[in-house]
């Protein structure tokens, strides 16, 4: 049973998403609604993956994203979820930057409904990645003459922003209408041209996404 740390400020929006948690199997061990309290819960209770809201007390700016930032300098490679109603480019530029995986960001008004909310929480206390197409290209905005990235075909930028999404070969050769060994061509080139070595598959899946997300 995966253990979860919720921040959110708005009490219905907090005590909603613990019951949806609860309600799909995650052990809730926290509900905070500051950034100070997040702090302190990330740091000491070290759950498997925690949701947190950008704009937490006291100041209602950016204590959520700064608190997780804080959090994964003293335990690296925390999983963190991010939900916002806003994207955040720069604090999630830093998210990205520290190399590991365990990093979602969706935006609050594009999450439809419990399972792919759910789904995106599994996968980052798993040590993917779960973000929202939006955010993926805001970030990607400024990565246009990062030169590995530029060696991309068009249809593997496609593929990668895909498995930016969280999603499997399968579902991707669904999405894009393309056979399970098209893609795994495709992402074998991708592992290729960004110089990931030969190793697990789930890892170097992540570390693409975020050389393809993180500016350089």
């Amino acid at each position: 049973m995966k253990r979860v740390l919720v921040a959110e400020d708005l009490y219905l929006l907090r005590d909603g998403l613990v019951h949806l948690l609860q309600a799909h199997g995650f052990d809730v061990v926290a509900a905070v609604e500051s950034g100070p309290e997040l702090l302190k819960g990330l740091v000491e209770l070290r759950p498997d993956v925690s949701v947190v809201d950008v704009r937490l007390p006291p100041t209602f700016t950016d204590e959520g994203l700064q608190a997780a930032l804080q959090a994964r300098k003293k335990v690296p490679g925390l999983p963190i979820l991010v939900l916002s109603q806003h994207v955040e480019q720069l604090y999630a530029r830093e998210l990205l930057a520290g190399g590991s995986g365990g990093i979602g960001y969706l935006l609050k008004d594009r999450v439809f409904n419990a399972e792919q909310f759910v789904d995106a929480v599994r996968r980052v206390a798993a040590g993917g990645t779960a973000m929202d197409p939006e955010v993926i290209s805001k970030l990607l905005a400024s990565n246009a003459k990062n030169e590995p990235l530029a060696a991309l075909t068009p249809r593997e930028r496609e593929v990668l922003e895909q498995m930016a999404e969280g999603r499997s070969n399968a579902a991707i050769s669904q999405r894009l209408y393309l056979s399970e060994s098209a893609v795994a061509k495709h992402t074998a080139g991708i592992f290729g041209k960004l110089g990931l070595a030969p190793s697990d598959d789930d890892n170097r899946r992540v570390l693409a996404v975020l050389a393809y997300l993180n500016s350089r």
